[in-house]
């Protein structure tokens, strides 16, 4: 409730100061790319993570594998990354929000956003070596690395638009917290520094000028059991979707000058607090020309999706859906259309992406705390925009994932191998997910819309030792959304 409240005083506070239309100017009065770089507190940054983490786990939670001893390292220098078996949460969102720490021990010290991946990487080996008594992961290792750059970038750059020196009082405590809360190691800087505190009336001639769109959606979303439409359940969701950046400004072509943030929460016990992240952020641009009205920017995109959900009936273990893709980049081609009359955007994206790590639902490997495949392959994203000027907008969102599972645990003796050294991506075979979203907001005033969306989940996986499984499910949504 408490960053509810802040998100609408900032958003009084920034109407106030900046009175503009529903695609709007943010001026950011935080720059670190204007700092002085401090590349060796990043790094004490960095180990002080792992120390703190090792420490807590060792100490407090008494946990066996943070009982490390110099054999243990040792041990894992000689012999090298496996696959590992930890739930699907742990691995594919909690190590690349991990990662996110790291990036941005570096990102809040005043490194840029190539300067800071190596500490993503540094911080996830160091803790892959050292940290624990179980072997290393590679699955660890990309998804904390290359993840946690996506989420690290975005959160940057959210708590920059946060962030404002020149405030006082209960606004600028508002404001620190918030953006502590999306940027903990940035606060944790700001803190070292005093600039927590500090106000500073001439920063607002160093603003930065950025576009943006923001919606706050609260509402009730069903999902179902398969395809039935009466065996499903109904919970609570809050959904946050930032559209940072114009892609078309050709004077702020930096890496995440444009990105898409969008999180959606479950608020029920029953699903995973985290429903799902999708992340899109451009690396790198150029327009092309097309000698017309028509706006087109090629690129070279970073990726980061996850879907997560529990069953749904408690007579049966089905789990609707698990996507990830922590570890994605690839070309991407957006095309803005000339409008005319009352439409006033008509928008065209389309992403084809190499995976590097992904992960999907299995429905024969279960093993310690993981029941989903991990591997590697392609996918392919369009989204489709149309947009009227009283009536509100279209939105359809196709994405299509092919998931290729390379090393698998077939043909090894289960009973007599360590779960831990199994070292196994899943079951052998490769996967087909197709998700399609339309969604339509209908405009109630200049801020408040009626927003309806759809889910269809499809999954095709074909299993080179086991019998192949279709499976499809859906989910409805209906709520009501807050726009800047």
């Amino acid at each position: 409730m408490m960053v509810l409240c802040a998100v609408q005083l900032m958003a009084q506070d920034s109407l106030m100061v900046h009175p503009s239309p529903r695609l709007d100017n943010l001026q950011s009065s935080i720059f670190n790319s204007q700092s002085k770089p401090r590349p060796w507190r990043a790094a004490a940054e960095v180990l002080g993570i792992n120390l703190g983490v090792h420490a807590f786990d060792r100490w407090v939670m008494n946990e066996e594998f943070a009982q490390v001893k110099p054999k243990h390292i040792w041990h894992n220098l000689k012999n090298g990354f496996v696959w590992d078996n930890d739930q699907f949460a742990t691995n594919l969102f909690a190590h690349p929000y991990h990662g996110n720490l790291y990036f941005n021990a570096a990102r809040s010290n005043g490194l840029s956003f190539f300067a800071s991946a190596p500490y993503a990487l540094g911080g996830s080996l160091m803790w892959e070596m050292a940290g624990e008594i179980e072997p290393p992961a590679i699955n660890d290792l990309i998804a904390t690395t290359i993840g946690g750059i996506a989420i690290g970038e975005v959160a940057h750059r959210v708590s920059d638009m946060i962030l404002d020196n020149r405030a006082k009082g209960f606004p600028r405590f508002v404001r620190e917290f918030t953006a502590g809360v999306v940027n903990p190691m940035k606060a944790l800087n700001r803190l070292i520094t005093g600039e927590a505190w500090k106000v500073d009336r001439s920063s607002h001639s160093q603003t930065e000028q950025s576009a943006y769109d923001f919606s706050m959606t609260f509402g009730d979303r069903y999902l179902a059991d398969k395809t039935d439409l009466f065996l499903g359940e109904n919970n609570p969701y809050l959904d946050f979707k930032l559209k940072y950046g114009n892609p078309f400004d050709e004077d702020r072509r930096k890496p995440y000058d444009h990105f898409i943030a969008n999180v959606t929460f479950g608020l029920s016990k029953n699903q995973p607090l985290v429903n799902s992240i999708h992340l899109l952020g451009r690396l790198w641009g150029t327009p092309i020309n097309t000698g017309t009205d028509m706006k087109v920017e090629f690129g070279l995109f970073q990726h980061f999706n996850y879907y997560d959900s529990s069953p749904v009936r408690k007579d049966t273990d089905r789990v609707p859906y698990r996507i990830s893709e922590a570890a994605s980049i690839g070309p991407g081609v957006i095309y803005d259309f000339p409008t005319v009359g009352n439409l006033a955007r008509l928008e065209q994206r389309i992403f084809l992406n190499a995976i590097l790590l992904g992960g999907t639902k299995s429905d024969y490997y279960n093993v310690i705390d993981r029941d989903y495949n991990m591997g590697s392959g392609l996918s392919v994203k369009m989204n489709s925009l149309v947009e009227f000027s009283r009536m509100g907008r279209f939105l359809l969102n196709v994405d299509y994932y092919r998931l290729y599972t390379w090393k698998g645990y077939e043909g090894k003796d289960l009973a007599t191998v360590d779960p831990l050294y199994l070292n196994a991506q899943g079951d052998k075979g490769n996967a087909l997910l197709l998700v399609i979203n339309p969604n339509a907001e209908i405009n109630l005033n200049q801020n408040f819309r009626i927003n309806v969306s759809a889910f269809s989940y499809i999954r095709r996986t074909f299993y080179k030792y086991h019998p192949n499984v279709h499976f499809n499910t859906f989910e409805l949504r209906l709520g009501l959304s807050y726009h800047l």
